[in-house]
């Protein structure tokens, strides 16, 4: 008797899938129904593409202002002045003195305990 009150399932899967749609499913062309209402989902698709160029334009306007803020020495100073800015760029700070010189002049002791933030001695 038991036996006889389960429920009630498909024997097979053909019983289950007709043409490829559940049974359960109402409207097999429920996928497609978007079409019914083509023009208004052209408007829609059409406002937000219209909405994301509008954002894109947003942000390349605030780029652009940004980098008029910025200072580029490429782009803000005068050509001379760059052709300068790359010969200093060239240089190097100790040009013609030995270390051994600097040293011999220093006034500083070399038996000194290195300096430690926060320690005291």
């Amino acid at each position: 008797d038991v036996a006889n009150t389960t429920t009630s399932s498909p024997k097979t899967k053909e019983d289950q899938v007709v043409n490829g749609h559940d049974e359960k499913e109402n409207n097999p062309f429920a996928e497609y129904m978007w079409m019914e209402n083509e023009e208004d989902f052209n408007r829609q698709v059409e406002e937000e593409l219209q909405e994301q160029e509008f954002l894109d334009r947003c942000f390349q306007e605030m780029l652009d202002e940004e980098d008029q803020d910025w200072f580029i020495p490429s782009r803000d100073l005068p050509q001379g002045i760059g052709q300068l800015q790359q010969q200093l760029n060239g240089l190097s700070v100790g040009d013609g003195h030995s270390s051994e010189d600097i040293l011999s002049k220093s006034n500083l002791n070399p038996d000194a305990k290195e300096f430690v933030p926060g320690v005291k001695y």
